[in-house]
């Protein structure tokens, strides 16, 4: 076939080419581009020799919307999915995600969420796993027993925004303290951005080094900086850190009641949420009402409901009196009786969306807010929600969707905010410039 050619930002450029390591950690900032850039490198190398790819993330509903779509978009670019002589060079399917090569190469998509699905996979000789910190250890463990062939080179690619040092990610590939084993400073790798050991080709980035994004998205991860300090030093800077564990370090208590009233009530009703939580023995029953200033991405909490030992004819009864009836509510998809019940009581009650890997989502989601803002009359928000931190499991690694108490308030939070979308400071415009050469 005819040479391809592509631009590249200059830092990818060597690492687009190189196949002379069996691992290659990429670490750095959101906007970097090093999902771009090794979604290329697979590219071209399934059209030069027939291999076998497997793309891995933690939570596999994620992929679609990240990692294939990328693949479909570069496809695209690179004309690749043009008719040739009555055959594409790659062609899609949709489900299950996989990619098929004219040559016979593919590239298939899997999750560690279904591991099952991972048993009947054979003859894969290149592993991508993305967003690499969010995975277990023991999912990596499992990972490097799949690939195998007795002729073909084994490479592993792992991506990843740091996060705190107490990841296997970091102890894996640099350095765990615990075990008194070192690999490399990462300090170093900042300084030096490229590094390769042994076995080990390192590459670290950050939006500088992406020169097809508009200076607007520059000067947003810039403004992280005003608002989460911690945030600040994975999106911007791509370093590691000893991360503050506060779920919400932008979370505060408004001075007064009446300061949050007056600020919802210049907020549109299409950005006015409510959403409830059920319980009854150690659980509770949480009703979270908030509003959302869109432009300035600030959710405000000014009312709550919270009780427990309360059956839901109560508790029904306790909120019409409140007049909480006569607004939309979006509750908890485990109770679909409990919410039946509230629809015929003439609630304008639903059940919220939930997927495997959800609460790790929403957890983002909510995130994402430049500030959250409380009334003080929220005892309980505030209660649950200011001092709330990441659970530690017995490796000293946070989990990042599971706490050290259980959040009913956030969990509410979480189902009022179903229909709404923060902006995803790491979703940025894709490189769609053509030439330069990458040759395949």
């Amino acid at each position: 076939m005819a040479k391809i050619t592509k631009e590249v930002n200059e830092h990818f450029r060597e690492f687009v080419g190189d196949w002379n390591s069996k691992f290659y950690f990429l670490v750095g900032g959101y906007g970097s581009s090093k999902s771009y850039h090794i979604a290329l490198k697979i590219i071209l190398k399934c059209i030069k020799e027939k291999r076998k790819v497997l793309v891995i993330r933690e939570v596999y509903e994620t992929i679609r919307e990240s990692c294939f779509s990328l693949f479909e978009e570069l496809a695209e670019e690179l004309h690749l999915t043009d008719d040739n002589h009555g055959q594409p060079v790659m062609r899609f399917i949709q489900s299950p995600m996989k990619i098929r090569f004219k040559n016979g190469s593919q590239i298939i998509f899997k999750g560690m969420d279904k591991p099952a699905k991972l048993k009947s996979i054979n003859g894969v000789t290149i592993i991508w796993i993305e967003e690499a910190s969010e995975l277990k250890y023991s999912g990596y463990k499992e990972l490097l027993g799949r690939a195998r062939h007795p002729s073909l080179s084994i490479h592993f690619i792992l991506s990843e925004n740091p996060v705190d040092k107490s990841n296997w990610t970091y102890k894996q590939f640099f350095k765990d303290e615990d075990k008194g084993r070192f690999i490399l400073d990462d300090e170093e790798l900042y300084k030096k951005r490229i590094i390769r050991t042994k076995d080990t080709y390192y590459h670290h980035s950050t939006v500088d080094d992406n020169h097809f994004l508009p200076a607007s998205y520059i000067e947003q991860l810039d403004e992280i900086n005003s608002y989460d300090p911690d945030l600040y030093r994975i999106a911007r800077l791509g370093h590691f850190g000893i991360n503050g564990t506060k779920v919400l370090p932008q979370f505060e208590v408004a001075k007064s009641h009446l300061d949050v009233v007056a600020k919802v009530a210049g907020i549109p009703d299409k950005f006015k949420f409510n959403g409830m939580d059920f319980g009854f023995e150690t659980s509770y029953n949480a009703l979270v009402r908030m509003a959302v200033d869109d432009e300035k991405k600030i959710l405000y909490i000014y009312w709550e409901y919270y009780k427990n030992h309360m059956t839901d004819d109560k508790t029904a009864k306790e909120l019409a009196d409140l007049g909480m009836d006569q607004v939309q509510i979006i509750a908890d998809a485990a109770e679909p009786k409990a919410i039946t019940f509230y629809q015929q009581s003439g609630f304008r009650m639903r059940k919220c969306r939930k997927w495997a890997g959800s609460r790790l989502e929403n957890t983002r989601k909510v995130k994402r807010f430049h500030k959250i803002v409380c009334s003080p009359e929220c005892r309980n928000c505030i209660k649950e929600l200011k001092n709330l931190t990441y659970a530690v499991d017995k490796n000293g690694e946070l989990i990042y969707d599971e706490f050290n108490i259980d959040p009913h308030t956030f969990s509410a939070i979480w189902y009022g905010l179903d229909n709404y979308t923060v902006a995803d400071v790491k979703k940025v415009p894709r490189n769609s410039r053509k030439g330069g050469e990458a040759a395949a």
